[in-house]
């Protein structure tokens, strides 16, 4: 029988952790440093992905995604370097999906010619909004129009392209949302990412709010309106929502993300990095040092940046299953629920969801409404209340 990660398959998450300022809403493990010694963190990510492998050797890599942080200020010899490495550890898939986030400012822009040639095929731009105010107060180091330049440069460069917006902003009603979401729209290509924005604690936006500094606000009422808002105008263009926050036409869905969401395994790789892992039948989590300079430290002297590798009871592996799956438009299969967990949702749970109209069961398929989807996490809550 073969293990449940080759439902989804098999990815490897590589984190660069620097950027060039921390925005104000990111509560990403992200830092800024002012001198980077890149040469000695591309070895110390070489010699992770050989520790990697030399567990996993015998998978097919479906995607290679490199997060952040800004994997953009890399170089691209820097990137060449990790990717070679990758690429005599495992063996690839024929369309293997190899993705770079990236700001886009002109001096990143600049380098996207040489991230091609390296072997990445798609980038994901965070624009997260069409106006210079908002750029400023998220404390973006873009303009609208070095945006606009780099996504078109990126269009010119790669296979495939994707940029973020951020939504619900301070100030923003559903009217500014609608006129910047039919924009970015006329400038998307197949894939988009749309994120309201939370307020999240440690962060610079969630200190304001605590202190009563964060004004305009768009009400819970607005926020709705603009995340069913964008549903519409995003599948009148042809951009489905295969899942709460990522829009895309048909076949140009992140595969990297799909397999998270359909609960593949993955390694991290980097500061901070998780990953799922399948070994000898069981299912582990997996952590790495959080700190910089901890994790370099780790791989060098210890060979290994992980701090952490538990092993996943069943019942963990079922509400990870429902958590990242429920997400996506296609919804997922119960009898994988059951097969992972041992045991069943309860039908009465699922036929009064049904009956609420925020959930479907078809074919042994369940699926989160349209209606359910803002209040996914009060129907993962009810779902798993017996589990």
């Amino acid at each position: 029988m073969q293990d449940d990660w080759q439902n989804a398959g098999f990815g490897l998450y590589i984190h660069w952790p620097f950027c060039s300022a921390k925005c104000p809403y990111c509560d990403f493990n992200s830092y800024v440093a002012d001198h980077i010694d890149e040469d000695r963190w591309v070895r110390a990510y070489i010699r992770e992905i050989e520790r990697i492998a030399s567990q996993t050797s015998d998978r097919i890599l479906k995607s290679v995604f490199f997060g952040g942080g800004t994997p953009s200020l890399m170089s691209e010899n820097a990137v060449g370097a990790i990717l070679e490495a990758v690429g005599k550890n495992w063996r690839f898939t024929n369309d293997i999906e190899i993705t770079l986030e990236a700001n886009p400012t002109s001096v990143e822009a600049s380098r996207f010619e040489g991230y091609r040639a390296a072997g990445v095929n798609r980038v994901s731009l965070g624009i997260q909004a069409l106006n210079d105010p908002d750029l400023k107060r998220l404390g973006r180091l873009h303009s609208v129009a070095e945006g606009l330049a780099a996504l078109e440069i990126a269009k010119k460069t790669f296979e495939r392209t994707s940029f973020d917006l951020i939504y619900s902003r301070q100030d923003q009603t559903l009217a500014d949302w609608e006129t910047e979401l039919r924009v970015a729209l006329d400038l998307a290509g197949d894939h988009l990412s749309m994120y309201q924005l939370t307020i999240e604690p440690n962060t610079a936006f969630g200190d304001r709010y605590k202190a009563g500094k964060l004004k305009g606000l768009p009400s819970e009422d607005a926020e709705a309106d603009m995340y069913f808002r964008t549903q519409e105008l995003c599948a009148d263009r042809g951009l489905c929502s295969y899942e709460v926050s990522n829009f895309a036409q048909k076949g140009a869905e992140s595969r990297h993300n799909l397999i998270y969401w359909r609960y593949g395994d993955y390694a991290g790789i980097g500061p901070g990095a998780h990953g799922r892992l399948t070994l000898g039948g069981h299912r582990f989590a997996t952590e790495t040092e959080l700190s910089p300079m901890g994790w370099l430290t780790k791989v060098e002297k210890n060979g290994s940046g992980e701090v952490a590798r538990s092993s996943l009871s069943k019942q963990e592996q079922g509400t990870e299953f429902l958590l990242m799956g429920l997400r996506l438009a296609e919804g997922v299969s119960l009898d994988r629920y059951s097969h992972l967990t041992g045991s069943a949702i309860s039908p009465s749970v699922i036929e009064n969801l049904s009956e609420l109209g925020m959930v479907r069961l078809e074919n042994g398929i369940l699926q989160v409404s349209e209606k359910g989807r803002p209040l996914i996490n009060a129907i993962l809550r009810d779902l798993l209340a017996d589990q």
